[in-house]
């Protein structure tokens, strides 16, 4: 999964330069975002993403695809990146695309979204706390979901942007037992 976070990271920024260069600014954001989510949606239906995979299927054909699923929602602009994307061979990578590019648009707008995996449901004061710590940690506003998952057994696991923090007792068990078995 990091490879494809690899090859996908430039495209991202370039479709987040891109967008930012409109004159429409934050609406410009905004639609590009919808427009990446539309597109990787449309590249992620099984039967789009074995034609994109097809080595007998031209980068224009599969830009045409593409486009032609999303009706009239894409601009030129955007047409002409999934163009480039296409003579890459690159049309596969657009989830991941477009996952990176919400994460630098929370980051332009001063936003984080974290998923904290517990073994049991967060009250509202744990919420609170822990929004707040990592509001200062990260210096910006926190959307925070949290997920029950028994295999924690205790603690937490924070996913914040591309980072993670297992302060879950079962990630303590993994490392005391390979510093045992060391």
């Amino acid at each position: 999964m990091s490879s494809l976070t690899t090859l996908a990271r430039p495209y991202a920024k370039a479709a987040f330069a891109l967008a930012q260069d409109s004159d429409a600014g934050a609406v410009a954001l905004a639609a590009w975002q919808s427009m990446l989510v539309l597109a990787s949606q449309i590249a992620s239906h099984e039967q789009v993403a074995d034609v994109l995979d097809s080595p007998l299927v031209s980068p224009a054909q599969a830009v045409e695809l593409i486009g032609s699923a999303s009706g009239e929602q894409f601009d030129q602009r955007f047409k002409d990146y999934l163009a480039v994307l296409g003579e890459n061979r690159r049309l596969s990578l657009l989830p991941e695309i477009a996952a990176l590019y919400e994460q630098l648009k929370q980051r332009a707008d001063q936003q984080l979204k974290v998923r904290v995996v517990s073994a049991t449901a967060l009250n509202e004061d744990q919420v609170k706390r822990m929004s707040a710590a990592l509001a200062k940690r990260f210096d910006c506003a926190i959307e925070l979901d949290s997920e029950i998952d028994p295999s924690v057994l205790g603690g937490a696991v924070i996913y914040a942007g591309d980072q993670v923090i297992d302060g879950s007792l079962r990630g303590r068990l993994d490392k005391l037992g390979s510093a045992l078995s060391r």
